[in-house]
């Protein structure tokens, strides 16, 4: 999907190359703190249904078992496909806390001489904010894992991810490992995987900022490599081989010029023994105006410009994915990428290039199982960000390609329906679990707006909240006393703001909204009666401007000059006429006693300098608030923030929700993010925080894991957590 949250930043630079081995992920090392209980309850974690809703950067058939094959995603992790059960595995979940930066994918390979065998380098970000790559190897189809950490970054969320694939076990020796790195140039295994070194012989040169080794392909016993940091110019070096493993040469006669500047994707024909290789002027997914598509006769290196239709002025795109029929010679398809004002479409050829026919044209879909993705003839029908494709080697006509959203696929080359059970991508940053009516949530993400679920096991069938239509969400709030009264906020193109008067299964946008709101909307709060709106501003920058106050349902705002610009309002959920709000800036609570008219410092001197501290208040009760501070701990507020007092048992909390009480209790149920002990994990209190257990396990962790999470008001023990790739996790006792 378009980047537009913290999961999809740019990235820069990398390091030099090399690996330590290590088979058990670090912890985060911290004394063990009072107040944790040592038993820890069985959760069953599940997602809450929604379907892909994110990048699929790779798809990869194995070339020799029928039914198996893999996916990797920009921030989601990998999965295999089971075809029992016709639904994606997911293989990465078990990445902690501290390693958040491998749940990016920056490449996969299968050893086609050793089914089991599966390899994944992993690594999301090259900036100097993120951590070092890692490869990581199986045995048994990604079941279980040995790690080896590298010295140098890997980027599977930046720009060029749908490239590929940059891992490859060499064709004349199972033992043998190539990564290509952007900025580090060619590493090559000897030992599969568990030591790296930098591959002596390779003549290009890494950039700090470049692209460096887009894909590797096996062509019988060769190795070739796309390097992407051309200059376009007539005597630029775009591809390499090696016919023995140590000696590397550019390829003669390649293409050259602004349409083939950089190699995205290539596949290797063994009846015809051709190599066909998809070009682009920019790595992509965005950016790229120019392209084409070339085939290689390695037995006699002579190339054929075999381009579907070349780009144009009105119509700028290139080219991205590309793939070849394993059992029908001169069957190749190819596909467009960043095509936006014909749409993108997969070409298909059965004569080697000579022809083509644009499967777009006749496809029909059927998106029944992901409403989301029925946005109308606004938007492209036949998918964006078109770089993975993949063709079943046992099934001609079995076709499958990522885009932005989903994963499309197609057994007759003419109906599609999304093939994504399983595969589930969304960074969430908003939820609400409802006291009554039909929805047990209604979630705010990334990318894809805002969704009321009626079931957790079925994508939500009104698909994304209309009228307006919000890209990422930024606010959704719930009035506590009137719970049919919903708010949200987010950037839209027509309106960044909705209210709901039948909890959340139909919307009106607000009838105005302030100037900034456009360029800059942030959370919203709602009174517990739902008579008053309190809207802050914060651009994707971080600049942050002055809230806004409305009382007739968005007809009208006016400006808070003394609400602290850029913090979240939090309504008190017992009180119509309180609010709250946490200066980040300051370290001081401020306070409202008029229904957001003005506010008053209160607490101060607390923890400051992070914008994601959270304030959270408990149902039910007024003034009772917490305040999670990441790793300056919890505090807890009886007063309205006059005064708060720092929670015992637990040294670290990102984010802090509450559920129904256990029976007995006289409290909610208190779920949190944070640390009580030595590792980040999930936890519950049924004590107002006395004590605590993990309700997660380390099978079950998802990286970065810090935004949202809340209990379930109706049903005891049932949590919703929100990640960063991994969609919506749901945990329930068992």
């Amino acid at each position: 999907m378009h980047a537009s949250r913290l999961s999809r930043r740019a990235v820069l630079a990398g390091t030099a190359a090399a690996a330590a081995l290590t088979t058990v992920p670090p912890l985060q090392g911290r004394a063990h703190a009072a107040g944790v209980t040592a038993a820890t309850p069985s959760y069953r974690w599940r997602n809450a249904v929604i379907g892909g809703t994110g990048f699929i950067t790779g798809v990869l058939f194995h070339p020799a078992v029928r039914g198996l094959a893999y996916a990797r995603t920009d921030i989601g992790g990998a999965y295999r496909w089971d075809e029992r059960a016709a639904r994606w595995t997911p293989l990465t979940d078990h990445h902690g806390w501290d390693d958040w930066n491998l749940l990016g994918v920056e490449s996969l390979a299968v050893d086609p001489a050793h089914p089991d065998r599966l390899y994944l380098a992993l690594g999301t970000y090259a900036q100097a904010w993120a951590g070092n790559g890692a490869v990581l190897r199986s045995e048994d189809r990604g079941a279980t894992w040995t790690r080896t950490d590298l010295t140098v970054k890997l980027g599977g969320n930046e720009d060029g991810r749908g490239a590929g694939e940059r891992l490859l076990v060499d064709p004349r020796d199972s033992g043998t490992l190539w990564l290509g790195t952007r900025h580090d140039g060619l590493l090559k295994s000897s030992d599969r995987g568990a030591t790296w070194a930098v591959a002596s012989g390779f003549p290009a040169t890494a950039s700090a900022s470049g692209q460096g080794v887009t894909f590797l392909a096996a062509v019988g016993r060769a190795v070739y490599a796309g390097w992407g940091d051309g200059d376009g110019t007539a005597t630029a070096v775009n591809l390499y081989r090696t016919t023995d493993g140590t000696t590397w040469e550019p390829v003669p006669g390649q293409p050259t010029g602004t349409s083939a500047k950089v190699p995205i994707r290539a596949a290797h024909d063994r009846h015809t023994r051709e190599l066909y290789v998809t070009y682009a002027d920019a790595p992509g997914p965005n950016g790229q105006a120019a392209g084409s598509v070339h085939k290689l006769a390695t037995a006699t290196d002579r190339w054929t410009d075999v381009t579907p239709v070349q780009p144009g002025a009105s119509d700028t795109f290139g080219y991205g994915g590309v793939d070849v029929d394993a059992c029908r010679a001169g069957t190749v398809v190819v596909s467009t990428n960043n095509r936006w004002a014909d749409g993108d479409t997969v070409f298909w050829s059965t004569d080697g290039g000579r022809t083509w026919a644009s499967l777009k044209d006749v496809a029909v879909f059927d998106v029944s199982e992901t409403p989301f993705l029925d946005w109308g003839e606004d938007r492209p029908k036949f998918g964006w960000w078109i770089q993975a494709l993949a063709l079943d080697p046992y099934d001609s006509k079995h076709l499958v390609y990522g885009t932005g959203a989903t994963l499309y696929g197609t057994r007759d080359l003419r109906r599609w329906a999304p093939r994504i059970r399983g595969l589930e991508e969304t960074a969430v940053r908003r939820l609400i679990s409802p006291p009554a009516g039909e929805a047990h949530l209604i979630s705010g993400l990334g990318d894809i707006g805002v969704m009321y679920h009626e079931r957790l096991t079925a994508s939500p069938s009104r698909g994304m909240a209309t009228n307006p239509v919000f890209g990422s969400a930024t606010g959704l709030a719930q009035a506590a006393a009137k719970p049919a009264y919903v708010v949200r906020a987010g950037w839209g193109d027509h309106g960044n703001g909705a209210y709901s008067h039948d909890g959340g299964r139909t919307w009106a946008p607000f009838t105005a909204q302030p100037d900034i709101a456009k360029n800059a909307p942030g959370p919203i709060a709602t009174s517990a009666d739902g008579g008053t709106l309190l809207w802050s501003f914060v651009h994707w920058d971080g600049t942050k401007y002055a809230a806004h106050r409305s009382t007739d349902n968005g007809a009208t705002w006016s400006e808070v000059s003394s609400f602290p610009k850029g913090a979240t309002p939090v309504a008190d959920p017992a009180d119509p006429t309180l609010f709250y709000a946490y200066d980040t800036d300051t370290g001081t609570l401020h306070a409202s006693t008029d229904s957001g008219r003005s506010f008053t410092a209160r607490a101060g001197g607390l923890p400051s300098g992070d914008d994601q501290f959270q304030l959270a208040a408990a149902p039910g009760r007024s003034g009772d608030l917490w305040l999670s501070v990441k790793w300056n701990g919890l505090y807890r507020s009886t007063d309205g923030g006059v005064t708060f007092a720092k929670v015992a048992s637990c040294w670290a909390s990102y984010t802090l929700g509450f559920g129904k009480a256990a029976d007995g209790a006289d409290y909610p149920a208190v779920y949190q993010v944070g640390s009580t002990e030595t590792i980040t994990a999930v936890y519950r209190s049924d004590d107002a925080a006395g004590t605590w257990v993990r309700i997660n396990d380390d099978a079950h962790q998802w990286g970065w894991i810090g935004e949202v999470i809340t209990g379930d008001p109706r049903v005891y023990g049932r949590v919703y957590l929100g990640t960063n790739g991994r969609g919506i996790q749901y945990g329930e006792p068992v």
